[in-house]
């Protein structure tokens, strides 16, 4: 290798036209002038350089710039997407797998171009422009761009113009020095003469890192909420993982056969456009953490926790539900509740509303909407939480309210009270039509974690007795506070003349100190045996009427299937998928993503170790769930209608 210094007039032009650019972007971004200054010096320096790479060594060449380009990129991207505290946040470990898959990319792009130079310089740009994507993604939307999000590429194009493109200190430094490397890689000149071998290499290279990536992190989880996907896996491999997780593949047995034989099943279920008596408003409350604690372990408070909640007995069919998460993901339990499909069937840390929506899912809004109803969603935070902007309107909801139209000053801690949501809920609910057949889907924020800071707004009323965990007693508290609420939603719609159904459940028991856990179940998080982890994803949930309706008591269910005994408990008929639901809760009463309940042997098991019935069922189950979600040209349209 043979490098030397060179003076060139033409290099002057070149800087010059860097310098009136850097310029405009110190301008726009305002980062310090002595940056501008050396961006300009090691600039020409670059430019008045002259490297002459002996060919026999191209492939020492090559493997260098590959392997310190991968290096490079890898922790351009993370410096670009986060801040100090959180970049420290990722492991070494999980560092080396994001420098191998932009190695991949790298290798990959070598494969066509048989140009080592140009392959860095694509390979970068293309890495950072994703990157660059996500930074934008993420300031509009507050949620990582993942590979599902591609196929909603158009409408985020179409109300890009809504927003204000913004570039902080980090991104003009990662644009400077993305400038520099283009620079200095083009003084780099290295091509191979036997193509193929080239190419047979790079190709065994990449299958080898493919797979070595697979094996390491087969247990790993997408991350899409905030920017936990960069800081946790480091954003290219979290980019890699979700596309990984996008491509569900068909269960055993499927077949359009195996369909069509449900179909005829269930052929002659009865039409749900029929309606034998008045249909009553359906109100539903998922509420933001709320747990009953003591289905992990015992312990004692200075009060009654929720004393309205415990006094429900009449008209109300009551009891435990399974979530499919602990402590987060709430639209997953959304999902699980409106569709009726389950997180058993879907990769593990995988949410649904970012990655699996399609433009017309069914559930029990299209149902509801097929026999007339009004579909209303609310939720008192910000609309692109979670994509849900995108995802109420393509599920079918006539009406969406979000935080910004609720009155802001009525909160607890940061959040909107759940008072004020079920008052926005009472006044939708006097605002209707006549004959106007209402349904309401409600997300409360009230009791959102963490639960450690003290705020002057909220009087901690529960407290635990003979121990002290602060984040347990406002938790504790603010279910009080819920509770509360509540009894005020039940007392208004007792005095409604026409008739109401209310459901209300918990999204997840909450994320508490790690130090409670052992005290409550004596074990902790960890070392549990199936039934204990099941504990910590059963919360309570009651269906209401203000009509007579029996009292009853259900042990335990499953998000999945209360939608269903919603509409049984409304009296309208169900459609062929909730008729499935219902039978098929005959013999598997609860599943979840971490498994089911076996009827037959009275505990907890794996989807995997199911027999007999139970694995009938649930094998049909994932069968019917695939159709639904994933065979666009053989979707049944009996169990899967949309809008009429």
């Amino acid at each position: 290798m043979k490098v030397r210094l060179y003076f060139d007039g033409g290099n002057l032009g070149r800087l010059a036209l860097a310098m009136f650019f850097s310029s405009l972007l110190c301008f726009w971004i305002r980062f310090p002038v002595w940056v501008l200054l050396g961006f300009g010096a090691l600039y020409f320096f670059i430019k008045s350089l002259k490297i002459e790479l002996h060919e026999k060594f191209a492939w020492l060449w090559t493997l260098l710039m590959i392997a310190g380009s991968s290096i490079f990129s890898a922790y351009q991207v993370q410096y670009l997407l986060l801040d100090e505290e959180l970049r420290a946040k990722i492991s070494d470990e999980k560092m080396f797998q994001n420098i191998l898959c932009c190695m991949v990319v790298y290798i990959v792009v070598q494969i066509f171009t048989n140009n080592t130079g140009l392959t860095c310089i694509i390979s970068h740009i293309s890495l950072m422009s994703l990157s660059g994507i996500n930074y934008f993604v993420y300031l509009f939307r507050g949620n990582e761009f993942i590979f599902s999000d591609l196929k909603s590429i158009s409408t985020g194009l179409s109300v890009a113009g809504n927003y204000e493109f913004v570039l902080d200190v980090r991104a003009g430094y990662v644009i400077l020095l993305s400038i520099l490397y283009v620079a200095l890689i083009r003084k780099l000149h290295v091509t191979f003469g036997k193509r193929i071998w080239m190419s047979a290499v790079c190709i065994s290279l990449a299958v080898f890192c493919c797979v070595y990536i697979g094996q390491k992190t087969e247990n790993y989880v997408t991350e899409t909420w905030e920017q936990k996907g960069s800081y946790r896996n480091g954003y290219i491999l979290n980019f890699m993982l979700s596309i990984r997780d996008t491509f569900v593949g068909e269960p055993d047995g499927y077949s359009d056969e195996a369909v069509a034989a449900l179909e005829a099943r269930y052929s002659d279920t009865k039409d749900n456009g029929e309606a034998e008596k008045e249909k009553p408003t359906i109100i539903v409350v998922m509420s933001e953490s709320y747990a009953d604690l003591s289905v992990v372990g015992d312990y004692s408070t200075n009060m009654e926790v929720a004393p309205f909640y415990d006094s429900l007995e009449e008209n109300t069919l009551k009891g435990y539900a399974l979530s499919s998460v602990f402590g987060a993901k709430t639209p997953n339990s959304e999902w699980e509740f409106m569709t009726g499909n389950s997180m058993a069937f879907l990769p593990g840390g995988s949410v649904v509303y970012q990655q699996y929506i399609t433009d017309t899912p069914a559930s029990m809004v299209s149902n509801l909407k097929n026999i007339g109803y009004t579909c209303v969603a609310m939720h008192p935070y910000y609309e692109t939480g979670w994509s849900r902007n995108t995802v109420y309107p393509s599920m079918g909801f006539d009406e969406t309210y979000f935080i910004d139209d609720f009155d802001k000053t009525e909160v607890l801690r940061e959040y909107i009270t759940d008072q004020e949501l079920y008052e926005n809920i009472i006044s939708r609910f006097e605002s209707k039509k006549r004959n106007e057949d209402l349904f309401i889907m409600s997300i409360s924020m009230q009791n959102h974690g963490g639960y450690t800071e003290k705020y002057d707004n909220f009087k901690e009323e529960v407290r635990m007795l003979g121990v002290d965990y602060p984040d347990v007693n406002q938790y504790l508290s603010l279910v009080h506070e819920s509770d509360k609420a509540l009894e005020y939603l039940i007392s208004y719609f007792e005095q409604v003349e026409e008739p109401v159904e209310i459901v209300f459940f918990g999204d997840h028991q909450p994320s508490l100190s790690s130090s409670f856990y052992p005290y409550l179940n004596r074990k902790g998080l960890s070392g549990l045996t199936l039934d204990e982890l099941e504990n910590l994803y059963t919360v309570p949930f009651f269906i209401w009427t203000n009509y007579e309706s029996e009292a009853a008591e259900k042990k335990i269910t499953s998000f999945n299937f209360l939608s269903t005994l919603a509409l049984e408990r409304a009296g309208i008929a169900l459609p062929a998928y909730n008729q499935f639901l219902a039978d098929m809760m005959e013999v598997v009463p609860a599943v979840n993503a971490r498994g089911y309940y076996s009827e037959t042997e009275g505990k907890f098991k794996h989807v995997e170790d199911a027999s007999g019935k139970e694995a009938e069922w649930l094998k049909n189950y994932e069968i019917l769930q695939y159709n639904n979600m994933f065979d666009e040209r053989g979707k049944s349209e009996l169990f899967f209608p949309y809008l009429k």
